[in-house]
């Protein structure tokens, strides 16, 4: 028989120590004879056991592949786990040589000079991480040790215990990947991206060459995401990322830097005559549909552009540039685009700072309510209260709602705001319920924004119960386009309201999507004909015949019309040949603090017009 292993095995019983034990023929005869035998016997059982053990330890590592090499580097052992790491089975191994085996070409003639150093000199050849060769031709990674038996002699052998290294090296690869990319779309993250970005951005300057960076926010990503899932989401990105790729060159850098965020740089572009195209190129990514949840839904995005040297000559100067830019196309709606320049960051970076102010107003008490009077146009008689958020800070000026509402809407902020009115309103109703004043509904305006948060209307109705109030005592005003655009959520809990008898008004009517057909869909009682309507009317028949169209579908569906906005007394007549239900304006009174609208409930001061400007 012959192989491998039998090799190993008479090589093994060459080297025992059994041989040395053996002595010369012991001359006190037989019976020392068989002694010497007994004993001999028992040592080559210790010797058969040890083999046993040695060759059950070489086969017991499968993740160790040991071989065994002689003079020449021909194989004389190759365990299973040499098998499974270098594909040859031990018959398609045995007698070939270790350089023609699994060292791959550029490392033969180096492994032969070390070998024969070892052999020759005995100079050791040092473990270390190497990539040996597969069968196929495919590198592997493994860690091998050297051991050299029978040195100095003339038949040496030479052990490589190869530990395949393979899982090691893949978690580290995907490890370096996890650090330097993104994993769904496998675009460079931010730190990987600004890093190719400056080596860009100095190859421009080399080049005496001009770069275009935008910054790309996919409008309303969160809600695609809490209305269809993370992984509607996901597919959404995925997308997105391939058709970017194919709307740009090999050059062109992309990144996802969050969620819904991506940057992508344009090296090598002259200044602004590129401009429009590369917002067209990237526009045209959004222009087809996306397939989300089994519908083709149409997406866009919010555009910001830096430009280099211009606006930042490095990689993060234009990123945060370009995301301020962004951020401003954000105010103007869905699909905006914006440039950066230094007076764009200063009132960004103003409102910003308004923000941190407006936040901390909430703490210092410096927010107040006041309340403007709903008038009856034909009695004079005030019919209910519009409750009007103000800002007074304990230093300056007072800050205009139209400055920090819109503010507070971009943010979180609102919501705080919005739960301050509700506790404020129903707090000061509840006050003069029990003061006895002559007065019967406070309308608090409620935001799209305050109204996507998904338990707005059990706040409401927490508020309400812990004052003691209902229907008759606050009403809500909400813009057309908060209606417009309600999911079913919201108009689920405003058909609720409605049903109880709540007041439901639509504010600014007719400045939003201006359609009258819509009206008999959603749960409302009340119009309030936007400012601009009453300001024009007098003067121009477009507007005239506007809200006379307005009041007349109004009057139809059963629905109260108020008139906003009265400044003069010609306003004032016009709207009553109208029959408008409820006029609100300075001409009548002004918002008022609660101590001064206690006064004009009270009959301190008279209820005509002009009476409290």
């Amino acid at each position: 028989m012959s192989g491998p292993r039998f090799r190993l095995r008479r090589w093994l019983r060459r080297h025992h120590p059994l041989k040395h034990r053996q002595g010369p023929r012991d001359p006190r005869g037989s019976e020392a004879s068989v002694g010497t035998t007994g004993e001999v016997e028992r040592v080559r059982r210790q010797y058969l056991e040890s083999e046993q053990r040695f060759r059950a330890l070489l086969e017991s590592l499968p993740r160790v592949a040991v071989q065994g090499y002689d003079r020449d580097r021909r194989v004389i052992y190759w365990n299973e786990a040499s098998t499974r790491l270098y594909g040859y089975a031990p018959e398609e191994a045995q007698g070939q040589l270790l350089e023609e085996l699994i060292i791959p070409e550029p490392m033969r003639e180096p492994v032969i000079l070390a070998h024969r150093a070892w052999v020759e000199q005995g100079v050791e050849i040092p473990a270390d991480e190497l990539e040996l060769q597969h069968k196929s031709g495919e590198r592997v990674p493994v860690f091998s040790h050297h051991v050299m038996l029978n040195e100095h002699t003339d038949t040496p052998l030479m052990f490589c215990v190869d530990v395949d290294l393979s899982d090691q090296k893949r978690a580290h690869r995907e490890l370096d990947f996890a650090r330097r990319f993104d994993h769904l779309t496998h675009l460079p993250n931010r730190e990987t991206f600004e890093a190719q970005l400056d080596e860009a951005i100095a190859e421009c300057r080399r080049r005496d060459a001009g770069l275009v960076l935008i910054y790309l926010d996919v409008d309303h990503f969160v809600e695609i995401n809490d209305a269809f899932g993370y992984e509607q989401g996901d597919r959404l990105l995925i997308e997105l990322t391939r058709r970017l790729h194919q709307a740009t060159r090999a050059s062109d850098l992309m990144s996802r830097i969050s969620s819904d965020e991506f940057v992508i740089a344009f090296p090598g572009f002259q200044r602004e005559d590129v401009l429009t195209q590369l917002v067209h190129k990237v526009q045209q990514v959004l222009r087809a549909p996306f397939l989300i949840d089994g519908s083709w839904r149409l997406v866009t995005a919010c555009l910001g552009l830096s430009l280099c040297p211009d606006n930042g000559d490095t990689a993060r100067e234009l990123i945060r540039n370009a995301d301020v830019a962004k951020n401003r196309a954000k105010l103007d709606g869905r699909g905006s685009v914006w440039f950066f320049d230094q007076q764009l960051h200063d009132e960004l970076l103003h409102q910003h700072r308004l923000v941190d102010r407006l936040e901390q107003a909430l703490d210092k008490d410096e927010l107040s309510l006041h309340y403007q009077p709903q008038v009856s146009a034909v009695s004079g008689r005030i019919e209910s209260l519009e409750a009007l958020l103000r800002w007074q800070p304990a230093e300056g000026p007072p800050i205009s709602p139209a400055v920090f509402i819109p503010l507070a809407e971009r943010s979180d902020l609102i919501h705080r705001l919005g739960d301050w009115v509700m506790e404020a309103a129903c707090r000061q109703r509840a006050l003069w319920r029990e003061a006895g004043l002559a007065i019967e509904r406070i309308d608090i305006n409620f935001s799209g924004r305050q109204m996507s948060r998904p338990d707005v209307f059990q706040r409401f109705e927490d508020c309400l119960a812990r004052h003691g109030l209902g229907p008759r005592h606050i009403g809500l005003e909400l813009t057309e386009n908060v209606l417009i655009e309600a999911d079913d959520r919201i108009l689920e809990g405003l058909r609720r309201l409605h049903e109880q008898g709540f007041r439901i008004a639509i504010d600014d009517f007719g400045t939003g999507y201006s359609s009258l057909s819509y009206l008999k869909h959603f749960p409302v009682t009340a119009l309030k004909i936007d400012r601009t309507f009453v300001r024009d009317a007098p003067d121009q028949p477009e507007d005239r015949a506007i809200m006379e169209a307005a009041i007349f579908i109004g009057h139809r569906l059963g629905l109260e019309v108020v008139a906003e906005g009265v400044e003069t007394l010609e306003q004032l007549t016009l709207i009553r040949e109208m029959r408008c239900d409820l006029v609100q304006g300075f001409y009548l009174f002004r918002p008022m603090p609660a101590l001064e609208m206690e006064r004009v409930l009270g009959g301190l001061v008279a209820g005509s017009p002009g009476g409290s400007g």
